[in-house]
């Protein structure tokens, strides 16, 4: 391991867009992730702190220029949403490998369902709950309970869904991963939002509650309801972020490849 670390030869960088970023520790465990999987792969991974305050429709491309791949982590509050929306939007449409966990996920189902579905008033009921489109909410039988009584804590199973990315990325029909988050996928709008694109490639064994989504034409858009992070080990990277990793690496090559030739035309 140690001699894997030494040599490592290759360099990305992420974007993380996140609202604690006074505090660098409150992301350690998924910073040491993303260190994990490029020990793996042979990769310097740069992380760019990114302010999703900052983050709006008319500087997510400034800021996240030269990006080989964006995170957005979880989080509690409305603090920096809309940043993070635009983020999600930039990734998905310049096809940039983006990772969503827990709130992640979430923005990355918001996201979609206004600009690809035009509902504009599209959020979570944690944020908006006056909403007519809340495609995040508390599930039916939360609704009412204490705050505490609502959170759900712990190690869930998760079924994939076959010839999905998420199963190619495990090589698993099933998975167990740790959860703690409030709100939940609303599967009120589950088929609509399918009809449109996003893929719902992980759920509860029994299909209730949607664990994990992606975009079946980007290279990576994965968004997860559960905290990978906390599996991660350094001799062990978690499969999702060696597979972030990865296709962020393919992303620079990529980008590197298409400059070179830009380049040699110009000449």
């Amino acid at each position: 391991m140690l001699a894997r670390i030494a040599g490592r030869g290759k360099r990305v960088c992420i974007g993380l867009v996140g609202k604690y970023l006074r505090l660098h520790d409150a992301y350690l465990s998924v910073m040491e992730s993303l260190h994990h999987a490029g020990y793996e792969i042979g990769t310097m991974v740069d992380i760019r702190w990114v302010e999703a305050e900052a983050v709006t429709p008319a500087t997510v491309g400034e800021m996240l220029a030269g990006c080989d791949g964006i995170l957005v982590p979880g989080g509690f509050g409305d603090r920096g949403i809309e940043g993070k929306i635009a983020a999600a939007q930039y990734a998905r449409k310049n096809d940039i490998p983006y990772f969503g966990i827990c709130l992640g996920m979430q923005i990355a189902v918001i996201e979609y369902a206004r600009h690809v579905l035009g509902w504009a008033d599209a959020h979570s009921a944690e944020f908006a709950p006056e909403t007519a489109h809340p495609v995040i909410d508390l599930m039916p039988d939360q609704k009412g309970l204490e705050k505490g009584g609502t959170m759900r804590l712990g190690r869930y199973p998760c079924a994939i869904k076959p010839a999905s990315r998420l199963a190619e990325v495990y090589g698993k029909a099933e998975i167990g991963e740790r959860h703690r988050h409030r709100y939940e996928f609303n599967n009120t709008f589950r088929q609509e939002l399918e009809e449109a694109g996003l893929a719902v490639s992980g759920t509860s064994p029994d299909d209730r509650l949607v664990e994990a989504v992606e975009l079946p034409g980007n290279p990576f858009y994965i968004g997860v309801q559960y905290h990978p992070e906390f599996k991660s080990r350094p001799n062990r990277a978690h499969p999702l972020f060696r597979a972030f990793i990865q296709a962020a690496l393919q992303n620079s090559s990529m980008k590197k490849a298409v400059a070179k030739g830009a380049f040699a035309r110009r000449r």
